[in-house]
């Protein structure tokens, strides 16, 4: 018993020491986690310039959203770097460098171009951006009295051709858990584009170099990419001429990340009108998006013969998504795009009007209104009231004639208006058996996202139509 006791003490003393020992690990740990996240802290601060800038983030994680600094913007009052309210920024730009993980930029009316007129901000830090205000930031009224537009130049020389408002955190900040909100911003892209005439009825996608003409920007409006359970919030904003291959709105949230697209309007663009996009592919985690009461109007194909783009909303395989109380209207193909087969979508209450081939796709399977809650395979057994109505628009008419009576030209018939030529390389083709190589053809479209006045794309976004489909005049 003796030496039982003996044994069991010296026990003691070893499980003393050892949890001393660990303590005292664990404290080592602690400490060594606080400095490292100093060292984070400080890479970030110099990590949070736009895209333009060749600027590359490079911590790989950062914790949930800290609670954010405000700074504030005015082009006709604002100057330096302090972003106060009494001495604001004139630029998002000019604040680029110093913007952190969950700060917040308030911008006052006015035209914004960035910096130099390069024509597009593009961030790689999760920021909020939020529009509408008077310049002394006393009142706001984004799409009346106090408009905070987002446009640029056509320069070769000064502007760049990317989106016109970028948030791409998706690697440097990839598992940060707050919300980035773009809450009262207008994107026209009317002067970011070229056009081939002075009436602005044909856009061209090449560069002139002798005439001092970028490209017309082949880019979002609006384009947000996040990781892993971030937030995405786009609110009360417009989006209008912008040339698009994809979405004039165009989001993209990772594993447990949700969208909402809210009282958006979205006029008078090619490619889709709103692009939701998946970066997670698995059993679980989908990203959730809910897209409601916005208005997208005209979304054109991407060019004269292109067999894509023209849908209202469009959206990945992967993810949840519900569309509501939506005015979807007048796509070049249609209303809403299931073509990648997403099995978790809700229709309810969205008013579809005048698209050329469908209402509602999934695959290569084109229905119309009537045909969605009979024949669609992934609607959701909650989705219903959807319709289809004739609506006013207050379109000047000019613009409207023009958007009516273009020349649409199809795939074939460019096809078929193909010269083969003689040449040595065909005949050489023919001796093998192989496919002719035609020559190019001049077939082209009179008109192609012919530039329509802000002024009257806020006329359409005024009221919601029929049954409170669509957006409405923010208060």
């Amino acid at each position: 018993m003796k030496q039982y006791r003996i044994h069991c003490l010296m026990a003691t003393i070893f499980l003393l020491s050892f949890f001393s020992t660990s303590a005292q690990f664990g404290n080592l740990q602690t400490n060594l986690k606080k400095g490292q996240d100093k060292v984070q802290n400080s890479l970030n601060k110099g990590n949070n310039a736009p895209r333009a800038s060749n600027s590359t983030p490079t911590n790989p994680t950062t914790p949930a959203a800290a609670e954010g600094k405000d700074y504030y913007v005015c082009a006709a009052t604002g100057k330096g770097k302090l972003g106060t309210k009494d001495q604001p920024a004139k630029d998002i730009a000019a604040l680029a460098m110093q913007l952190q993980a969950g700060d917040r930029v308030h911008i006052a009316e006015g035209v914004y171009s960035s910096k130099m007129e390069q024509s597009t901000d593009v961030f790689e830090t999760p920021i909020s951006i939020i529009g509408g205000y008077s310049a002394d930031f006393s009142k706001r009224d984004p799409w009346g009295a106090h408009q905070t537009i987002f446009s640029g130049t056509n320069d070769i020389t000064k502007s760049l051709t990317t989106e016109r408002i970028g948030i791409l955190t998706e690697k440097a900040f990839k598992d940060w858990a707050g919300e980035i909100l773009i809450d009262g911003i207008i994107v026209d892209n009317g002067a970011r584009n070229f056009y081939r005439d002075p009436a602005e009825t044909l856009i061209s996608r090449k560069a002139s170099p002798e005439i001092g003409k970028n490209a017309t920007p082949d880019a979002p409006g609006i384009k947000v990419r996040t990781g892993a359970g971030t937030r995405v919030v786009i609110q009360n904003c417009i989006v209008t001429n912008v040339a698009a291959t994809q979405g004039a709105i165009d989001v993209q949230v990772g594993k447990n990340g949700t969208a909402l697209i809210k009282n958006c309007l979205v006029v008078n663009n090619t490619g889709e009108g709103i692009n939701c996009k998946s970066a997670h592919h698995g059993a679980d985690g989908l990203p959730t998006y809910t897209i409601q009461n916005c208005t997208v109007l005209f979304c054109w194909k991407h060019d004269a013969i292109a067999t894509f783009g023209g849908n209202c909303l469009k959206f990945d395989t992967d993810l949840t998504i519900t569309a509501e109380n939506n005015t979807f209207g007048f796509g070049d193909y249609g209303g809403v795009d299931n073509i990648k087969q997403c099995k978790k979508v809700t229709l309810r209450n969205n008013l579809f009007v005048g698209h050329k081939k469908y209402d509602y796709r999934e695959y290569n399977t084109n229905m119309s209104i009537g045909d969605l809650e009979d024949y669609a395979n992934f609607i959701s057994p909650q989705s219903g009231g959807n319709y289809s109505e004739t609506i006013n628009l207050a379109l000047d008419r000019t613009w409207a004639e023009r958007y009516f009576n273009r020349k649409e030209i199809s795939r074939a018939e460019v096809d078929a208006s193909a010269k083969v030529s003689n040449s040595g390389a065909n005949q050489l083709r023919a001796m093998f058996g192989l496919p002719l190589q035609a020559g190019s053809v001049g077939k082209d479209a009179e008109i192609w996202l012919h530039r329509i006045a802000l002024e009257n794309v806020l006329k359409i976004g005024q009221k919601s139509f029929a049954k409170g489909a669509g957006c409405n005049k923010p208060l």
